[in-house]
C-alpha cells in the first residue's frame, strides 16, 4: 500500500514519518512489507489508509500550489469520512490519526463481543433490499440492515451471522442479480457495533473539532455541514448508522459539483460515482502518475 507514491514523493514520505510519530510504530514498513495478515488488521488498516490519502493530498497541494482550488464541498465513505475531515480542516492529522486506530480496536472489540456478516447485494432496488432486512429480522429475531447505500445496483448489508444468511437466500428471488458475502468479521454501520459507538463517543468528546474550510457531507445524512457539533455527532452516529453515499453524490450535483476526485488507495468511490451521476467524472489519484496528470489537466 503506498509503494508507488512513496517512491517518488519526499512529501508523501514526510507524512508517514509524521504518522510513525505519531502511532508509535513502523506504518511505513507495515503497507510495503506486510505481512498482510498484520495491515489487515482494522486497527492498522484504518491509520494506513488515512495516511496514504492525506499523502496524497499534500504531494498534489504542494504540485498546485496556489493553484490548487478549495472544493465545493469534501466527503467520505466510512472511515474515509476521516480523511475528508482533516483534508477541510476540521481535524489535525494527528486527531485523526488517534481516532481511527481506536475506532478500529473498538471495532474489532465489538466484532469479536457480537460476532457478524457483511453481504453485497447487487442489482437489487434499496427500498426492496430494505423491505427484505425488515421482514428478516421480524422472522428470526436478529439484526440486520442496509449499511451502504452505494450506488443505484449495490447495497451493503450487515448484521448477525444467521440474518445476513437469511438476507443471502432470499434475495436472489426479490430480484437480486448476485449476493457477494464479504470477508469479514465484523458487521458495521448496524446496532452490532452500539458498544464501538459508546467508546467513539468518549475519543471524539476528547479532541478538537474545527470549523472545516467547506462544507463535508455526512455519511448519514447525506447533508452538508460545517457545524463541528454536526460533525461529533456524525462520528459517532455512523458507528451504528448506513453510509449514505449515493444519495451523498447525489447532493453534492445538486450543489452544482460537477467533478470530484478519489484521493488514496484504491478506486472504488470512482467505479461507484460512475453509476450514480454519469456527468460526475471522478479521477483516483493514487500514484505520482496519477497527481501529475491530474494537476496538468488542472493547469492545461
Amino acid at each position: 500500500m503506498g509503494q508507488a507514491l512513496l517512491d517518488g514523493s519526499a512529501v508523501a514520505r514526510a507524512v508517514f514519518d509524521e504518522a510513525e510519530d505519531i502511532l508509535g510504530f513502523e506504518l511505513t514498513r507495515m503497507c510495503l512489507e506486510g505481512p498482510a495478515e498484520e495491515l489487515a488488521d482494522t486497527c492498522n488498516t484504518q491509520p494506513a489508509l488515512l495516511t496514504v490519502s492525506i499523502a496524497v493530498l499534500r504531494e498534489t497541494a504542494a504540485r498546485m500550489g496556489d493553484r490548487l482550488p478549495l472544493p465545493t464541498a469534501f466527503a467520505g465513505h466510512s472511515m474515509g469520512e476521516y480523511s475528508a475531515l482533516v483534508a477541510a480542516g476540521a481535524l489535525t492529522f494527528a486527531d485523526g490519526l488517534r481516532l481511527v486506530r481506536e475506532r478500529g480496536r473498538l471495532m474489532r472489540e465489538a466484532g469479536l463481543r457480537n460476532p457478524g456478516r457483511m453481504a453485497a447485494v447487487l442489482g437489487m432496488d434499496a427500498d426492496d433490499l430494505a423491505a427484505l432486512c425488515l421482514e428478516v429480522t421480524e422472522d428470526c429475531g436478529e439484526i440486520v440492515q442496509i449499511a451502504n447505500d452505494n450506488s443505484p445496483a449495490q447495497q451493503v448489508v450487515s448484521g448477525t451471522v444467521a440474518a445476513v444468511a437469511q438476507v443471502e437466500k432470499r434475495a436472489p428471488d426479490r430480484g437480486a442479480r448476485r449476493v457477494v458475502p464479504l470477508d469479514v468479521s465484523i458487521a458495521a454501520h448496524c446496532p452490532l457495533m452500539a458498544s464501538a459507538a459508546e467508546g467513539m463517543a468518549r475519543a471524539v468528546a476528547a479532541v478538537e473539532i474545527r470549523e472545516p474550510v467547506a462544507a463535508v457531507v455526512l455519511n448519514t445524512t447525506a447533508e452538508p455541514s460545517r457545524d463541528p457539533a454536526d460533525i461529533r455527532r456524525e462520528l459517532v452516529d455512523q458507528m451504528t448508522g448506513g453510509v449514505l453515499w449515493r444519495a451523498s453524490v447525489q447532493h453534492l450535483a445538486s450543489l452544482g459539483v460537477t467533478a470530484m476526485a478519489e484521493l488514496g488507495s484504491g478506486n472504488v468511490l470512482s467505479g461507484l460515482n460512475r453509476r450514480i451521476v454519469r456527468r460526475m467524472p471522478t479521477p483516483s489519484l493514487q500514484t505520482m502518475a496519477d497527481i501529475e496528470s491530474w494537476c496538468a489537466a488542472r493547469e492545461g
